[in-house]
């Protein structure tokens, strides 16, 4: 049987290298002409983003991201409000990226191809493409994010909702900071907190993988609020004034913005996040929405990761859900008797669950710290994390 997974980034590898794992002569279809690069920053691993890397892959989780020992929340003179003991491990998007699309191999992985069109009949599932480009297979899914052509054509009514925040992100090699600023975020998930806003700030592996301290980068996520309407509008218009209702790019975000910004983090924050904000030097921006979906599956066409539910970053869980997504399909599809379609029927209210649980959590740890301010030092539902504390 032929599998066709669109997307081609973190969940819709695990699903290729999963499926292949099965049997489906499986192909990718990713849009953008180049591979994927950097620009999503760090993630925080879950036990699912790192569950391929164990037994399964060419490469160990060890090899591909960085320890962190505590959990840190700073003061604003850099003081230590709390700490707490907290083994996690990060890692770059672009480190596991590279890692899955090394064990999947190029010959079955397609660039450029944007997919436009799907319809399906009892036996299989076509697939229309920009290029002109058609393709039948027994199954077909959709991992291709929060603009998902797949969620788009099976629930034209479904619409991405605002949260009211944006979350500036970036990175800074360590050798680029200070020794005091290294030291004060050294081996920690660390957060900087004040009124109706938060900074999140952990090491990742650099751009090409390097583990060696001074090598590697100071990673950071800060959710700032901003207004619904011509406020966020202007906001997100990049620098050729082309408006982008989801990211700007490294290189894309109004120069006086990013100067105000810079200027807030001074004000607001620890001296070490300042620090690392200041000296970034294209910073860029995620709109924060909330993707809420009815059902994941339409017969031989199931929806996967954020093509099905986009959540926001606090839970650090956005990986981990395409990758159980992914897992539970292989699992469904390997053991049910009744085929193809009687496992995606199977495998969908799990999975339904799974995803508006993990949403109501992240919209409402976002609430309490963007809106209410109610969160505190040692609070233990900040704990990232699908699977563990505040679940």
């Amino acid at each position: 049987m032929r599998a066709i997974v669109v997307g081609g980034s973190i969940g819709g590898l695990t699903a290729a290298l999963l499926l292949r794992n099965l049997g489906f002569q499986v192909d990718v279809f990713e849009r953008t002409p180049a591979p994927l690069d950097n620009r999503g920053g760090g993630i925080v691993l879950q036990p699912m983003t790192m569950k391929w890397f164990d037994r399964h892959s060419s490469r160990r989780i060890e090899e591909l991201s960085v320890a962190s020992n505590w959990l840190r929340y700073l003061g604003p003179s850099d003081d230590v409000l709390y700490e707490g003991a907290f083994q996690w491990r990060s890692t770059s998007w672009g480190t596991v990226y590279r890692a899955l699309l090394g064990d999947f191999g190029g010959e079955h992985y397609h660039l450029a191809e944007m997919c436009v069109g799907v319809s399906q009949d009892h036996d299989s599932v076509e697939l229309r493409f920009v290029t002109g480009r058609v393709e039948k297979a027994d199954l077909v899914v959709f991992a291709d994010g929060i603009t998902s052509t797949g969620r788009r054509r099976l629930y034209p009514h479904v619409q991405a909702r605002y949260s009211g925040y944006v979350g500036w992100r970036g990175t800074v090699r360590e050798d680029q900071v200070s020794a005091t600023t290294r030291a004060v975020l050294a081996d920690a998930v660390s957060y900087s907190l004040a009124p109706h806003t938060q900074a999140v700030m952990y090491t990742i592996p650099g751009m090409d993988g390097e583990l060696d301290r001074g090598e590697r980068l100071l990673n950071y996520v800060w959710y700032r609020n901003v207004a619904d309407g011509p406020e966020l509008h202007e906001l997100v218009t990049d620098v050729r004034g082309f408006e982008n209702p989801v990211s700007l790019h490294p290189g894309s975000v109004q120069q006086r913005f990013i100067d105000e910004m810079r200027a807030a983090a001074a004000e607001q924050l620890a001296p070490a996040f300042a620090e690392v904000i200041v000296r970034t030097e294209q910073p860029f921006l995620q709109v924060v929405s909330d993707v809420r979906i009815p059902g994941m599956v339409d017969r031989r066409v199931a929806l996967i990761g954020d093509a099905a539910f986009s959540v926001r970053p606090h839970p650090a869980a956005g990986s981990a859900k395409a990758a159980a997504d992914a897992w539970t399909l292989y699992e469904h599809l390997g053991t049910h008797p009744g085929g193809i379609v009687a496992a995606l029927r199977a495998w969908e209210p799990g999975q339904l669950e799974l995803g508006t649980r993990l949403l109501d959590r992240a919209a409402a740890m976002g609430e309490r710290s963007q809106v209410t301010s109610t969160w505190v030092p040692g609070d233990p539902d900040l704990l990232p994390g699908l699977y563990g504390p505040g679940r």
